[in-house]
């Protein structure tokens, strides 16, 4: 896929899009082990759970859910209570898809913090 240029904020969504589909191919959720996709933008974090097999999302939250701000802690707080949510429909390990995204700042709390509340990935 290749994306027209036109300044540098398309040339890091083109670079994200193509560590995206780098990711995307090695990594596939079943149903016993789905995908956990997480999406961040400027000002809210997105996750769920998807069962790659059927084509259907599982559980989703967002910080938009939690009225919470962009910052690690409203992360770490999303990855508890995302965490807690799929333990209660009976999902406890997952496939981690940072969906093109370095695996610090924001990804990392939520990522650590799910672990933490005892999701496993």
């Amino acid at each position: 896929m290749r994306l027209r240029l036109r300044n540098k904020t398309s040339k890091k969504r083109a670079d994200r899009i193509k560590k995206k589909q780098r990711v995307r191919k090695k990594i596939f959720g079943t149903a016993e082990r789905p995908r956990l996709c997480v999406y961040k933008s400027l000002k809210y974090i997105t996750a769920q759970i998807v069962d790659d097999t059927q084509g259907k999302t599982l559980i989703s939250l967002s910080t938009r859910d939690l009225k919470s701000t962009n910052n690690l802690s409203s992360a770490q707080s999303l990855g508890k209570e995302f965490a807690k949510k799929a333990l209660d429909t009976k999902v406890k390990a997952v496939v981690f898809d940072r969906n093109g995204f370095l695996y610090h700042g924001r990804i990392k709390a939520f990522a650590d913090a799910a672990r933490e509340a005892g999701l496993q990935f």
